[in-house]
């Protein structure tokens, strides 16, 4: 049977576009994008570039890049702790982890990790409210689980404490967010989501502060701020 060239090319179009059809969404890794967002209006919750601006960054947090786009850079972003999470180690350092992410080692002194090509570190006073920001990657729609984010505060300053004593806090004294706690975006990949919290009580120094996002069970994917925090 002989087809026409106009038959042969509606064909092909129909297929491209049920292929495209279940073609499934791309689902990436998130990351703290901001660890101090502070709001235009206080009394709305908006986690658009709009909406607000970044006063705090994690550790060598490249500036000047779009939000949500970073999972594409070389290095990304995106760290998964590797082996058993609650040993692992908190911060990526750049070499190991099932995903290797960004070198988010303890800078000496930590303000070396900031500033210039970098975004600015977190200086804060207990008990005002600190917020988070983070691109849900696909995860945040209504078929998807509502997943974990911890906020694990250091207890001490001076250094970064281990993933186990970071849990050994959380279980003492919980601090969790929402993951799906985002805003509206035509783009899910990109949407802005983000969680609000109480600055624990602490003396005044430089703490580490751990993003850590659990995706599915024993799958964590972690990013490392310093926060100061002063008198």
């Amino acid at each position: 049977m002989l087809f026409s060239t106009t038959t042969y090319v509606t064909v092909l179009v129909s297929a491209l576009a049920i292929l495209g059809h279940l073609t499934p969404t791309v689902q990436a890794h998130s990351w703290a994008d901001c660890i101090d967002w502070r709001f235009k209006n206080p009394k709305k919750i908006d986690w658009s570039d709009k909406g607000g601006r970044c006063m705090g960054y994690a550790r060598r947090f490249p500036r000047g890049k779009a939000f949500g786009t970073l999972d594409s850079a070389d290095p990304s972003r995106h760290y998964q702790q590797a082996g058993n999470p609650n040993t692992a180690l908190p911060c990526s350092d750049g070499h190991h982890g099932k995903d290797v992410g960004s070198d988010e080692t303890r800078g000496n002194p930590p303000s070396r990790a900031y500033g210039g090509k970098w975004g600015t570190m977190t200086r804060t006073r207990v008990g005002r409210k600190l917020c988070v920001r983070w691109p849900a990657k696909n995860h945040a729609e209504k078929n998807e689980d509502d997943t974990e984010v911890q906020i694990n505060f250091a207890m001490h300053e001076g250094r970064d404490p281990t993933q186990q004593e970071l849990l050994a806090e959380q279980k003492a004294h919980p601090l969790e967010l929402d993951y799906k706690s985002c805003g509206k975006a035509s783009n899910t990949d990109k949407r802005p989501c983000g969680g609000c919290f109480e600055v624990p009580d602490r003396k005044p120094g430089t703490y580490l502060l751990q993003w850590r996002w659990m995706l599915n069970k024993g799958e964590w994917y972690t990013s490392c701020a310093d926060v100061e925090i002063t008198a």
